[in-house]
């Protein structure tokens, strides 16, 4: 379903130390994907394949992180032609109408250990909810190429409360595709460590 296209188009320009808060995503090792029950039987799998997110922290604990995702519609793939399309067109996300998925993070929250609360606004089609990510800080580890984190996010979703509401009704099995949408983000950031004083 259209449910993750995350490009995540907001802007943290501004001051320096803004910037030395900003961490990059790091594509080559990040995902989003999504999982729906058809007929009751299996689960379709399916990614965004375009989508752009940004992250910014400069607390140890992320706990004043804010992080920003917009995914795009046209990028969704199940790896079968035919249901992308019909994905993509009015009876689910109208790509053309509504091209983008957009999160915007309104508070992050460190329940204990690893383990983190994402609250914040999800947008798809023309309906904005306000959504909790269940969330689990992966590390953090310096590297020679920079400082890198880790992260998985999870959410269901009724996409219903989208206006997601096309459907199919097979006897004794009901529904074709099931309502609930299971979004799970693995995401990995970098960031340019920062450079000591030059020794004399």
């Amino acid at each position: 379903m259209r449910c993750t296209t995350v490009a995540f188009l907001v802007s943290f320009a501004g001051t320096a130390a803004a910037q030395d808060n900003s961490w990059m995503l790091d594509r080559a090792h990040s995902r989003i994907q999504f999982e729906v029950i058809h007929m009751a039987l299996s689960e379709v799998a399916g990614t965004f394949k375009e989508y752009d997110i940004t992250f910014v922290s400069s607390n140890e604990d992320f706990s004043d992180a804010k992080i920003n995702a917009m995914i795009s519609v046209a990028s969704i793939n199940t790896e079968n032609e035919r249901r992308d399309n019909h994905l993509r067109s009015d009876d689910f996300f109208n790509a053309e109408a509504f091209p983008m998925i957009t999160f915007a993070s309104t508070s992050f929250q460190h329940i204990e250990g690893n383990k983190y609360r994402i609250l914040g606004d999800l947008t798809i089609r023309d309906v904005t909810k306000s959504v909790a990510f269940e969330a689990e800080h992966k590390g953090t580890i310096r590297t020679p190429q920079g400082i890198v984190t880790g992260w998985t996010a999870t959410k269901k979703i009724n996409c219903f409360d989208y206006n997601l509401k096309w459907n199919r009704v097979i006897e004794k099995v009901g529904l074709v595709a099931g309502r609930d949408v299971t979004i799970t983000l693995n995401l990995e950031f970098r960031k340019q460590a920062r450079s000591g004083p030059s020794g004399g």
